[in-house]
């Protein structure tokens, strides 16, 4: 095995060696590369550029193909229904000894009888030099065990595997992912670190003011503020509230009310609350296929009221509650097949019909946020196929839910206000820096364990 030499600038890397076993040219953290029986080291400080480069190269270099091998390449597996993860290891195209090998130096550390179809893992494989027959090398193995844990075996130079886990450090922080449209929402956002559950969230603030498909333009300046917990190498392991958010000059800002749950409302600049008491469409992108009033009705054949607004949707598609508020009834009625009924304040109710079932919790008694999917379209009572009937009620009336003169959003008045305005300021001024603000920096957590005597985790 060639030796490092420190005065050697660069290293001249195989463009496809395997990147878990050479872990630290990727993720940029440090690994201890012990002989056997060599406690675990935890490190509390950064590695300088010299200590960095010398771990690199003991990486990479006990990735070197052996005689008689090319260069090792990584090669993804998955395993399939029913497979064993030796069998999984044996599709690589490598010899029964090393699969069994690979597989005697996870045990202790994972379930290796116990497999789940779907799990996946990355096998570092060497190829016979000039076409000669015979399985190719295992190098390596390395398998993602947690959102910010790896474990990895590789083969030491003698021919043994080394089992070595790495555990990145994660730290909370807040994101200000700003940039231009450029193709979708979705594609710009997620182009600047935005995750789809943020998006999601976002993309849900807008739609009632906001056509996404007619009214964005390329060009066209957005702005996301979130917390999330992200890897040193930039992953993000976890996305948590959504605090801000703008397109095309359009500004929400997160708060959180006294005496609510929990769970923030969004403001624009002035403190008013950016929601309508009711949504305009309890089904996201359905169309009316009947309004309010008089017509023939397609299963009865004779004319006669029909009390709401349908929207036309497939079966199984979510049903969102029009406005916060309580269950009033959830049960099977008459005509309308299986029924909710959902009270709000000030004597204002919202009714769904015809649905195929109710979302898990949904109950009489039960509380429920605007925007909550309650449950899922159907054709159950009498429907001539999947459709959502949509009522609004004001005091056990019903009214044309197209047009009715529904309260409008609060507005923050106050102390309420008081704190709104503080927040507002801080998510400006981070927004003026550009940038994230690190809350918590924990120590990285780094352990190496060998395989001598069969692996032992801490």
């Amino acid at each position: 095995m060639q030796e490092f030499d420190p005065r050697r600038p660069t290293l001249r890397l195989a463009p496809k060696v395997f990147t878990a076993i050479a872990g630290v040219a990727a993720l940029g953290l440090a690994w201890k590369l012990t002989a056997p029986d060599a406690p675990v080291q935890v490190v509390k400080a950064p590695l300088d550029a010299n200590a960095l480069a010398a771990l690199q190269h003991a990486a990479f270099a006990s990735a070197e193909a052996q005689p008689g091998f090319e260069r090792p390449e990584s090669i993804p597996v998955q395993v399939r229904p029913g497979e064993t993860l030796e069998n999984a290891v044996l599709r690589a195209g490598v010899a029964p000894n090393d699969a069994r090998q690979v597989v005697a130096a996870l045990q202790g550390a994972i379930d290796t009888v116990n497999i789940k179809a779907g799990m996946a893992f990355e096998a570092a494989i060497a190829e016979r030099r000039n076409g000669r027959a015979g399985s190719a090398r295992l190098i390596g193995l390395s398998m993602r065990t947690g959102p910010s844990s790896t474990l990895t075996v590789s083969r030491t130079f003698d021919g043994a595997m080394k089992l070595r886990e790495l555990e990145e450090k994660v730290t909370d922080e807040t994101k200000v992912a700003c940039g231009e449209m450029k193709g979708s929402f979705y594609e710009s956002v997620a182009d600047v670190g935005g995750t789809p559950a943020v998006i999601s969230e976002a993309a849900k603030l807008f739609s009632h003011k906001i056509d996404f498909s007619r009214d964005i333009k390329e060009g066209d300046r957005f702005c996301l503020v979130f917390d999330r917990k992200v890897t040193e190498s930039g992953r993000t392991v976890e996305a948590g509230d959504l605090e801000y958010a703008e397109v095309k000059g359009q500004k929400f800002y997160a708060f959180e009310r006294n005496g609510e749950d929990g769970k923030p409302q969004f403001f624009d600049e002035l403190g008013k609350n950016i929601k309508g008491f009711l949504l305009r469409t309890p089904v996201d992108g359905a169309r009316i296929t009947s309004t309010f009033g008089q017509r023939k009705h397609p299963v009865l054949g004779y004319t006669r009221a029909h009390k709401g607004v349908d929207f036309g949707a497939g079966t199984g598609t979510p049903i969102l509650a029009a406005g916060d508020g309580v269950v009033l009834e959830a049960r099977r009625w008459s005509g309308y097949g299986n029924w909710l009924r959902i009270r709000h304040s000030g004597q204002w109710d919202t009714g769904y019909g015809h649905i195929s079932r109710y979302a898990p919790g949904i109950r009489p008694g039960v509380h429920v946020r605007q925007g909550q999917v309650v449950a899922y379209v159907g054709s159950t009572g009498l429907a001539t196929g999947p459709h959502l009937h949509y009522e609004v009620w004001l005091n056990g009336q019903r009214v044309n839910p197209i047009g009715a003169k529904v309260p409008q959003g609060t507005i923050l008045a106050g102390a309420e206000l008081s704190r709104f305005k503080a927040q507002r300021a801080h998510i400006d001024q981070l927004l003026a820096q550009g940038g994230d603000t690190v809350e918590d920096k924990a120590a990285p957590k780094l352990a190496s364990l060998d395989t001598g005597k069969g692996p032992t985790l801490r």
